[in-house]
């Protein structure tokens, strides 16, 4: 079926990154607006790099957009732009066009991720204005989790009204959909029946995949919780969090716990895994093998849930780039025996215009 060029849009506090894929999914061009809000900058991969006054999301997309006209391509020639969305709570759990009651379902999930959601919404409002008739989708990380059980998914808590909507939620989910699609594109063999999966970047999770579908991740209510992540510690007792909030402040501990933690706090230097490994100093090499001793210990998680283990994938920047991290945590499962690895490119974009294109076509 022919359609237009898919525009991906993935929109964070500061910045808006976006893709665009024609009509065989195929990538055509990178546009970020960065510097959200105040004096920022559109850039391409082309090269092309402008000043812009950001002072908002919907000034940043129209800038973004400016130059995507410039390229060759105008807001009336697109198909559909998608977006990613990082939480969608236990009603998102597949891509979806985005309706008034879709909308309002993300709007709903904020107190869940404060941190993206409303940035999501900020550049869906902001399509909206400037082309309301183009069809709009959404692609939530939390999704490709809900196939996790009730057993992998509950905390170990009372049912209650404060209580409510604590759960095992999950991230990075449209990474592991893309690699489960473009894993066995690279190989030419069937996807592994037992697959554990590393998205290994600033933010770091690990999921088990049994037969295409998650099973266990180690992320759980927030991205805070499972690995030691760049900037956050990974999973930490729920009585020290309580001391930092009493000691601190809650605002303070969670500028700690999400910002100023992991392999940042551990080295005192840095969150740049490539600096990390580059250097000499102790600090530094400290971090990386907590982060690798961490990874290797919730594989070990992972690997229960499943029931065994068929073959490994690593993605992410760290995962794709460190060759080093990889044959760290690698030698330290050596114990489960002579297992097949295998480092896929993140294609998280790909996926998500994969997921509008679907949708197009299934109307």
């Amino acid at each position: 079926m022919a359609r237009g060029p898919i525009l991906v849009l993935n929109a964070g506090s500061s910045s808006i990154k976006s893709a665009l894929f024609d009509g065989a999914l195929d990538e055509v061009l990178r546009l970020e607006a960065t510097g959200i809000p105040g004096d920022g900058f559109v850039s391409s991969n082309r090269g092309e790099r402008r000043a812009a006054k950001l002072r908002d999301h919907a000034a940043a997309l129209s800038a973004l957009l400016e130059m995507l006209d410039a390229e060759g391509v105008a807001l009336k020639d697109l198909g559909a732009v998608a977006h990613r969305v990082v939480h969608g709570g236990t009603e998102l759990v597949r891509a979806r066009r985005v309706t008034p009651d879709v909308r309002e379902t993300i709007e709903d999930c904020i107190p869940l991720a404060p941190l993206h959601n409303p940035h999501h919404l900020a550049a869906i409002d902001a399509m909206t204005a400037l082309a309301p008739d183009l069809p709009q989708f959404a692609s939530f990380d939390t999704a490709f989790h809900a196939t996790n059980s009730d057993i992998a998914r509950r905390y170990a808590l009372p049912d209650g009204r404060e209580t409510a909507g604590l759960q095992r939620y999950g991230f990075h989910g449209n990474s592991y959909a893309a690699l489960v699609r473009a894993l066995p594109q690279m190989t030419g063999e069937p996807l592994p029946r037992r697959l554990l999966a590393l998205h290994l970047g600033n933010g770091a999770s690990l999921c088990a995949i049994l037969n295409g579908r998650s099973v266990a991740t180690t992320m759980g209510y927030s991205p805070v919780s499972g690995i030691t992540m760049g900037t956050r510690p990974g999973d930490i007792d729920a009585n020290a969090v309580l001391h930092l909030a009493r000691t601190l402040g809650i605002d303070d501990a969670h500028q700690l716990l999400n910002h100023h933690s992991g392999l940042l706090g551990l080295s005192g230097e840095t969150a740049d895994m490539r600096a990390l490994t580059a250097s000499d100093r102790p600090e530094n090499a400290f971090a990386v093998e907590h982060f690798c001793y961490w990874a290797a210990r919730h594989a070990g998680s992972m690997i229960a849930a499943m029931k065994g283990i068929d073959a490994i994938a690593f993605t992410g920047g760290i995962g794709e780039n460190a060759t080093e991290v990889r044959n760290n945590i690698l030698d330290k499962l050596s114990w489960a025996g002579d297992i097949p690895s295998y480092t896929v490119p993140a294609a998280e974009e790909r996926h998500i215009a994969a997921e509008a294109a679907a949708l197009m076509d299934a109307q």
